[in-house]
């Protein structure tokens, strides 16, 4: 009887789980108080499925070659917790970089049959990658599926999404997670110091998964997303040439290497950020020998709660943003598409530690995980001043601490709040963040905080709530107690009947008070439509 490629791979996957279940079964009486019943759950059916691997073939088979590697790095750390660093750092990434990825996998693979020890150990956890996984793949084949335009790839999109969630037990949160999660945990950072090779990576695995979806967002053919799709994976491939100064130093954030995407799927992006999160976090404590062996399960399943829940650690989606962001595009491997030949030159040393206040997204603190050379040796977390140095509260020009990465960020989450409260319709909260003084310079006048309330607010809520606009990545520069952001922006959409299209500049400036940063002055160069 001939069967299809993906009917084969079924069977062959159920062939390997019944031959795992039977390996199972002659284990010591302990582990079943160990096991959780979980269930295989496949693709959604629908006519879109596999279009990513019939069509991009060459990108689709990396994914499968990262199965692997996820699979031998958590069997490799639970089962020789003893060898040393060259284990991961030289054997096994030497076979990654120059056997499997160069040829990976035509078809996925079973991960159990490759990391059966730690299936054993936390099911749970594995089952919650392969679930996400399947969602990464379910939403490459929906956009490289040329017969669907963007309004039935926006449904069906939604409908993976809603498919998604029918596994809570599984399904990652819908609500950012902040770093705490990943970096300010007892064992936290454990990997990314004893494996930085390896740690960038799988960083780097990341920042291709995310950026592979951005082609198809913004190539307008079938040859355009073609040749996006390879120049994407050439950069991947351009990371790895001299690890792991070359692959990334921060973990890839959806936000800043497919920010398109991220735009339109916010909801996908952030499960995703999530998952890439725990990824790390998982690593950690296999690495860290202060979580014992016997502990080393409940940690793995709490984390895998507080990734689940909606609850714990979790910030706005403009506080994400502004994170993202300032982590640095530069630290991350840069963007997926519109990219320059040469890679960015990072501003942090290898897995710096960016600390941020949940709710702002602001960072609060600023550090080094690990040093990559001497030029480095030594560095270690450095706490920030969260807050202003005495005085400064008391007295809003009595001098402001020295600037640090903590006041551009706290800046750009000001106006980035500024802007979603205007696109609520909360003119209250629009308000409030502005100084009693401040001068609103827009449309050819100069106007105060009473008569920009009067006047021009009421349409800039309007326009903000019926139009979308697009804004270039914010620069924001801190002297002392003042700052200023420039940025530029586009709009396109209708409003009252009429087509919004707009382009213009913006200036901001903040000013350090009593209250922490507010607007002083805003100046929008090209004048609102009417």
């Amino acid at each position: 009887m001939n069967m299809s490629r993906p009917a084969r791979a079924l069977r062959h996957a159920a062939v390997t789980m019944s031959l795992l279940g039977s390996a199972l079964a002659t284990t010591p009486a302990v582990l079943p108080a160990q096991w959780s019943t979980v269930y295989e759950q496949f693709y959604l059916q629908a006519p879109h499925n596999w279009q990513f691997r019939t069509h991009y073939a060459h990108a689709d088979r990396l994914f499968n070659a990262f199965d692997f590697g996820h699979a031998i790095l958590y069997e490799t750390l639970w089962r020789f917790p003893d060898k040393p660093a060259e284990e991961l750092e030289v054997r096994r990434y030497d076979q990654l970089v120059k056997r499997v990825l160069p040829k990976p996998p035509r078809l996925p693979l079973e991960e159990g049959a490759i990391e059966p020890k730690y299936a054993q150990l936390a099911p749970e956890a594995k089952v919650m990658f392969d679930w996400a996984h399947l969602l990464h793949r379910q939403l490459y084949d929906v956009l490289a599926d040329e017969r669907l335009d963007w309004p039935r790839k926006d449904a069906e999109v939604a409908r993976l999404l809603t498919y998604y969630r029918t596994r809570p037990e599984l399904a990652f949160s819908r609500k950012p997670k902040t770093m705490a999660l990943m970096q300010e945990q007892s064992y936290s950072l454990a990997f990314r110091k004893k494996y930085p090779k390896f740690n960038g990576l799988i960083w780097g695995y990341h920042w291709l998964q995310m950026g592979l979806y951005e082609p198809f967002m913004v190539g307008r053919t079938v040859e355009e997303k073609q040749a996006g799709v390879r120049a994407t994976v050439t950069r991947f491939w351009q990371m790895l040439q001299d690890a792991p100064r070359s692959l990334p130093h921060q973990m890839p954030m959806t936000v800043v290497v497919a920010p398109r995407f991220a735009e339109r799927y916010p909801e996908a992006a952030i499960i995703f950020d999530n998952l890439h999160s725990m990824h790390d976090v998982v690593s950690d404590i296999l690495t860290n020998p202060a979580v014992p062996r016997s502990r080393k399960r409940a940690e793995i399943l709490l984390a895998a709660q507080r990734y689940r829940d909606d609850t714990t650690e979790v910030m706005s989606v403009p506080a994400w943003r502004v994170m993202s962001e300032h982590m640095g595009a530069e630290n991350m491997g840069g963007p997926a598409v519109g990219f320059l030949p040469a890679l960015p030159i990072p501003s942090v040393t290898y897995g710096a530690v960016m600390r941020h206040d949940a709710q702002s997204g602001a960072m609060i603190g600023f550090g080094y995980g690990s040093a990559i050379g001497d030029a480095h040796a030594g560095h270690n977390m450095v706490a920030m001043p969260a807050t202003p140095v005495k005085g400064a509260a008391a007295d809003p020009h009595a001098g402001h601490a020295v600037p640090t990465a903590s006041d551009s960020a706290q800046v750009a989450a000001l106006v980035a709040g500024f802007h979603e409260a205007l696109a609520q319709g909360d003119s209250t909260a629009a308000l409030a963040l502005l100084t009693p003084d401040v001068v609103i310079v827009e449309s050819g006048a100069v106007e105060s905080l009473a008569e920009y309330r009067a006047h021009h607010l009421p349409a800039d809520v309007a326009f903000a709530r019926a139009v979308k606009a697009e804004r270039a990545p914010r620069q924001v520069t801190v002297a002392g107690d003042v700052a200023y952001s420039v940025a530029t922006w586009a709009s396109r959409g209708p409003l009252e009947a009429r087509a919004a299209d707009a382009a213009g500049a913006e200036l901001i400036v903040a000013r350090h008070t009593a209250a922490g940063w507010r607007i002083a002055a805003i100046h929008w160069s090209a004048p609102r439509p009417r």
